[in-house]
């Protein structure tokens, strides 16, 4: 089956933000085996770094969001699964949330965080691309939420 967005949809590019950690954020694996100590500590500071990068930016309060983060691996080659630095970009939303973006992070307000890979950095880095849902048509909407199971 292939759904096409309406016409109507097509015109219209919604308000959206890209948010740059700073290259060389320690980030969370989820295959990391760190103590939880360890963990809070990390999950802190992504979420201040988050929480400073985007009271900067001055990002607007929205009421609802779709954010995808893109992870710039390190340099050193291997294979990679944008989905493993899901912990950080948790951190990073809770960031948002705690400067006034968002909210809150529940599924009334948030669409994601979806990950996606970039190209390598030496020191990695994490981006997070925010885009207002409420500027966004319900067929759009639908293309990127599609609705579960019917039965």
């Amino acid at each position: 089956m292939t759904i096409t967005a309406p016409e109507s949809s097509r015109t219209h590019r919604p308000q959206s933000w890209r948010i740059e950690l700073p290259v060389g954020s320690l980030l969370i694996n989820a295959n990391d085996s760190l103590h939880f100590r360890k963990k809070a500590e990390l999950v802190k500071a992504l979420r201040t770094t988050a929480w400073a990068t985007a009271r900067q930016a001055k990002l607007p309060a929205l009421q609802r969001a779709h954010v995808y983060y893109v992870i710039h691996p390190d340099t050193k080659g291997r294979r990679r699964d944008p989905g493993n630095w899901s912990p950080s970009a948790k951190a990073a939303v809770d960031g948002l949330v705690d400067a006034g973006v968002l909210p809150d992070d529940n599924h009334k307000h948030l669409l994601g965080p979806d990950p996606r890979l970039g190209h390598p950095i030496k020191g990695s880095q994490l981006v997070l691309w925010i885009t207002d849902l409420d500027q966004v048509t319900p067929d759009h909407i639908a293309l990127l939420n599609p609705p579960g199971d019917p039965s």
